[in-house]
Order: C-alpha cells, then structure tokens, then sequence
C-alpha cells in the first residue's frame, strides 16, 4: 500500500521508469525518450517485434555492431520481449 502511495506520488516520468522491466534503464541511456533517429534510434513507439528482431540479430551476430552484440547476449528471450512491450506501449 506505501508503495503504491509513492508511485502515484513520484513524476510522470518517474513512475514509467518505476514501471518498466529490468533492463529498460541500461536501454535509455543511449537510446533516449525523444531522441533522434539518426545514429542511436530511438526506441519509444517502436514496434516489439522490430526491437525482439533486432536484438536476436545482434545477439546472433548477423546484425553489425559495437557494443549492442554484447549488451544482447545479457539478455534473455523473456527480458527481450518484455523491454520490446515495453518500448512499443510508449
């Protein structure tokens, strides 16, 4: 009951980072609520599916990458999709 008081006492944009699913944080900090789509795309509003492909892209290594391949192998399936949802509800 405390917690639920907090949350609806913390900002917007407080509760949606409160809300979301492990792993969402280690995401936006490159790929920023309202950022561009030029080097770093960002992520909000993006379909799941995309975001899941993607991931098991890097994951596989049959997508390019810098450091992408490494953060996805740290996830799992679930923790992907979960994220993805996440992502697309935004």
């Amino acid at each position: 009951m405390l917690f639920a008081l907090a949350l609806v006492m913390l900002p917007a944009s407080a509760r949606a980072t409160a809300l979301a699913p492990p792993g969402v944080a280690a995401c936006s900090n490159c790929h920023p609520k309202g950022g561009s789509d030029t080097v770093l795309r960002q992520l909000a509003g993006r379909n799941a599916n995309e975001i899941i492909a993607a991931m098991s892209a890097f994951r596989n290594g049959k997508r390019p990458a810098t450091v992408m391949d490494r953060i996805a192998k740290g996830f799992t399936d679930d923790e992907i999709a979960a994220i993805a949802a996440w992502y697309a509800a935004q």
